[in-house]
């Protein structure tokens, strides 16, 4: 009798848990790509292939129930896309305005000819839970503060650390620069490396803005990088204002010449900051630029210190730093060495360049006063404080 029902328990978990991996979740994210004062990406991943979509709904105070949400698709070209990644750009939002989201993904079961099947559909839950909640920029405000880390390179544990020591539910924004793998090899990698940490502390809330590092630019799965980062921008650089800030975000390569070994034919990297070069040359006249009380270029590789560069870096050095130098550029954040590093301006670079280390994060705030960056490491200890006065 005993076995018998042991047998039928059995049965039981077993027909439960078949029917639990064939339902439709969503397995990663959702997080925030690319926020401005008008627009937001949303990036999540569904554990089947699906058509995704996002609800929006102002933090009114009314319940999120109250009314039929605006739905904004996951398409291309007017086609929703039959897919496990989904990525949604949202556009029309107000500048300085906090939205709720919710993020869904209703399984595609068959696609023959003009026939659909559809399956379930799995959705955050609104019910027993808050939405996330997102604030668009503001380029109206006179204050900013933002937490940087970079060249992180894997170490899970010390993202918790490092942005509790920045006090990131403070913070308007987070910047990863460079290097939170040490390649890329896989999806499952890059969100247990660092992502799905980052969702669960602060990205489905937080914008967080990318700039590659070199690490990213290796392994096969690099070429999807931009899959889930500045997923429906043209190019992984690009400029955004928060506040009195113009960001400009650089993706500055690899850091061996192309014909390196190391490559094996595969880069093409010279050519690729030539191009960016062009680009950062007409950016820099632009309104966002120009009308900015400060000016921040973000770039995993520093063009400091000068004796040490390698071939990347030097070229930085040569194609950036000149039109950097031209504009007006109040600092250069940066990371790629693993040590701590403040680069005073010279006559090289015009700038002073700031290079955070693989274990400390950059906690900066900007104001009228001007720029304010403390150095601090996993234990919340402070390396170095730095000011820079408002000259503009």
């Amino acid at each position: 009798m005993i076995k018998r029902l042991i047998i039928a328990a059995i049965a039981v978990i077993t027909a439960m848990a078949a029917r639990g991996a064939d339902h439709i979740g969503i397995i990663h994210g959702p997080y925030l790509q690319n926020v401005t004062d008008t627009e937001a990406t949303i990036v999540w991943k569904a554990n089947k292939p699906s058509v995704g979509w996002v609800e929006i709904a102002p933090d009114d105070g009314t319940n999120y129930y109250h009314s039929e949400r605006p739905r904004f698709f996951d398409t291309t070209n007017g086609v929703k896309n039959e897919t496990e990644l989904h990525v949604v750009k949202l556009k029309g939002l107000k500048p300085g305005t906090r939205y709720r989201y919710r993020v869904y993904a209703q399984e595609v079961l068959e696609h023959k000819g003009w026939q659909v099947t559809y399956g379930n559909i799995a959705a955050l839950d609104v019910w027993q839970s808050q939405p996330p909640v997102f604030t668009t920029a503001d380029p109206s405000r006179r204050e900013v503060s933002f937490a940087m880390i970079n060249d992180i390179h894997g170490r899970t544990d010390d993202i918790p650390a490092l942005m509790k020591a920045a006090d990131y539910k403070s913070k308007d924004l987070v910047i990863f620069n460079g290097d939170m793998l040490s390649q890329l090899r896989n999806e499952e990698e890059l969100f247990t490396g660092f992502m799905d940490t980052s969702v669960k502390l602060f990205a489905s809330e937080t914008p967080m803005y990318y700039a590659r590092g070199n690490h990213e630019t290796r392994g096969v799965f690099a070429t999807c990088f931009q899959h889930y980062f500045s997923p429906k921008q043209p190019n992984l650089y690009y400029m955004f204002r928060q506040g009195p800030v113009c960001f400009v975000v650089l993706d500055t390569g690899e850091d061996k010449p192309d014909s390196d070994l190391e490559y094996a034919g595969i880069t093409d990297y010279d050519n690729y900051r030539t191009e960016q070069a062009e680009w950062l040359r007409e950016a820099v006249k632009s309104p966002i630029f120009t009308e900015a009380p400060y000016r921040v270029v973000i770039a995993h590789m520093p063009p400091q210190p000068i004796k040490e560069l390698w071939h990347g870096p030097q070229e930085v050095l040569e194609k950036f730093v000149p039109i950097l130098n031209e504009a007006g550029v109040d600092v250069m954040l940066s990371g790629h060495l693993h040590r701590y590093i403040n680069c005073p301006a010279d006559d090289h670079v015009k700038f002073p360049v700031i290079i955070n280390a693989h274990r400390t994060v950059l906690d900066a705030n900007v104001d009228d006063s001007g720029l304010d960056f403390k150095i601090l490491s996993t234990d919340g200890s402070l390396v170095d404080r730095i000011h820079l006065p408002k000259h503009r």
